[in-house]
């Protein structure tokens, strides 16, 4: 039967990918994605499977039961954009101004609603049910994914999988790990209190721009001097704000940031080295500070059985090439968050498009849609294999 649903899966590739560009074109930022969690819910209604729409939030989960006895299968796909300008110059260039899929979450949409409606007309063969979860707000912490479960979206499931069309891999390529696959993802905020003045006068100044300056050179020998070299973990500061006019000593800064990390005590470390660090620079420069560490997603950490049936599974689709059992990625994926309430795994799916080598959340950012087939396939794949 597996053979068949390829066939059906590859027979509405033209839909799929007439659904991604729809959805590529009508992006919706994270916590706002109404009209598209209202498209989903309607593609749901015309397949005649039961849905809940509103679930943790702009949440949509569909439950196809079969008719064999069996287990309760969850895959998800994530449908929220982001606040980038499309830059590319294609048909389905997004509509909407400042927003975009720059990271295939249209392409994980498209992707499960035709494997829904491709599994609707084997629903007289299935053994037990597929849950299709729709998430919202994958992208901008505290997340869809955390509400969702709260929401009772894994009620009676006993394994879920994910997929992420990965640009930066060739097609052809499934990738997954047996442990930890992807960092928890935090966010910090630093607020200099410094003491502004005239720029001819910085002896009568607590110059904020150089306070905050010296703080971001010192958090960098965290990870280089005060953690374990074998041990992993990222501090960016990727905002650096202070300062209205060319000829004024700023009386405060702000540095914003992130941090990664692939365990907790190692999070806890960095936290503890962050606050001495600042605290020590501002006792030193006689100024005040605040700081806010916002933990977010955790460290996504994969169930090994589950890996190894993603691998197993997805070498025997025709169009892949290579399957890898790779090292940690230091992005964060709140998927986590399912993989710590069930067993299940996660993958990339290899979508790298020729000509267009631009790395996600880029405002270029493009892939492959033969993608969408290799990862229909390993996801459903997925599901017959854990009924055995």
């Amino acid at each position: 039967m597996l053979h068949k649903i390829h066939k059906s899966i590859e027979d509405l590739y033209p839909e799929t990918v007439e659904i991604r560009r729809y959805l590529h074109q009508h992006p919706e930022l994270s916590f706002k994605e109404y009209k598209t969690a209202q498209y989903i819910a309607n593609f749901y209604e015309g397949l005649d499977i039961p849905y809940k729409k509103g679930v943790g939030g702009n949440g949509v989960v569909a439950t196809l039961k079969g008719a064999k006895p069996g287990k309760t299968i969850a895959l998800r796909a994530d449908f929220d954009a982001l606040p980038i300008q499309d830059a590319k110059d294609v048909p389905y260039k997004s509509k909407i101004d400042g927003v975009m899929h720059a990271c295939g979450h249209d392409g994980h949409t498209a992707t499960l609603l035709t494997l829904a409606k491709v599994m609707k007309s084997y629903q007289d063969q299935l053994p037990g049910s597929i849950v299709f979860i729709h998430q919202h707000a994958e992208e901008y912490a505290p997340g869809g994914a955390k509400p969702m479960i709260e929401a009772g979206a894994l009620k009676d499931v006993d394994a879920v999988f994910g997929n992420h069309l990965w640009a930066t891999t060739p097609v052809g390529t499934i990738q997954t790990s047996k442990n930890v696959m992807m960092a928890g993802a935090d966010r910090f905020e630093i607020i200099i209190q410094g003491q502004g003045g005239h720029g001819a006068y910085p002896h009568e100044t607590k110059d904020s721009i150089v306070i905050g300056s010296q703080i971001v050179t010192q958090l960098q020998q965290i990870v280089s001097r005060r953690l374990d070299p074998l041990e992993t973990a990222v501090i960016t500061v990727g905002m650096f704000e202070a300062g209205n006019a060319f000829n004024i000593i700023a009386d405060t800064a702000k540095l914003v940031g992130t941090v990664r990390h692939l365990n907790t005590e190692i999070q806890e470390k960095v936290i503890q080295e962050m606050e001495k660090i600042i605290k020590g620079v501002c006792l030193a420069n006689e100024c005040t500070y605040t700081f806010n560490y916002d933990k977010g997603y955790p460290p996504l950490v994969n169930h090994p059985a589950e890996a190894e049936l993603v691998m197993e599974v997805s070498s025997k689709v025709p169009e892949v090439e290579k399957v890898e059992d790779i090292i940690p990625v230091m992005g964060g994926e709140d998927f986590a968050y399912y993989m710590q309430e069930k067993p299940g795994a996660f993958f990339f799916t290899g979508a790298e498009k020729e000509g267009n080598h631009y790395p996600h959340h880029h405002p270029n950012f493009d892939f492959d849609e033969r993608a969408m087939l290799i990862a229909a396939k390993t996801l459903i794949g997925a599901y017959f294999a854990y009924q055995d």
